[in-house]
């Protein structure tokens, strides 16, 4: 199997890419990290090596997935090098845990940069050959991560604009 995962560098994407690792998977790792972060450890370099030590194949991308052209790049670099692409991990998002009126518009737009149109955009450049991988029986999957919607009154009071892109993500 091929995997692309967004936001593969570190923390759940990485854990993903590297469980898919050690049953032989191919992974291409797409996310913005090239060069390390005191406060957030971790590259595409770095996880393609632990994919790698995992027993899986690794093609680490530098893309930003709110960029159509940098994901429809990387998407073809995936099945130039793997052939094709059975399973999209949406895993990249933003968030900012603050209330309506501490939160600027440059952030909002961000986080709904990242975590619906980010989504959208992977999504919409892998489908042809999950499609393809459905027509040779691969049983293609895509998979958007998210949290889950804390319905209570409170959350959506104090965080609204991340549950906003959170409702939006896990419509899609």
């Amino acid at each position: 199997k091929t995997l692309v995962i967004t936001g593969a560098s570190r923390g759940i994407g990485l854990a993903i890419g590297l469980r898919a690792a050690r049953d032989g998977a191919n992974v291409a790792i797409f996310a913005k990290s090239t060069v390390e972060n005191p406060k957030l450890p971790g590259t595409i370099y770095t996880a393609a090596k632990e994919i790698e030590d995992a027993g899986g194949k690794a093609l680490p991308i530098a893309c930003d997935i709110r960029e159509e052209s940098q994901v429809e790049l990387a998407v073809q670099d995936t099945v130039k090098k793997f052939g094709g692409i059975d399973i999209c991990v949406n895993n990249a998002s933003a968030i900012w845990l603050k209330g309506t009126l501490d939160t600027p518009l440059k952030r909002y737009d961000l986080m709904h940069q990242v975590n619906v149109r980010g989504t959208y955009t992977t999504t919409r450049a892998c489908l042809p050959h999950l499609i393809e991988s459905a027509k040779q029986k691969r049983n293609p999957h895509v998979l958007n991560l998210a949290p889950p919607l804390n319905m209570k009154p409170i959350w959506f009071r104090d965080h609204l604009p991340v549950c906003v892109s959170w409702a939006m993500l896990l419509n899609l």
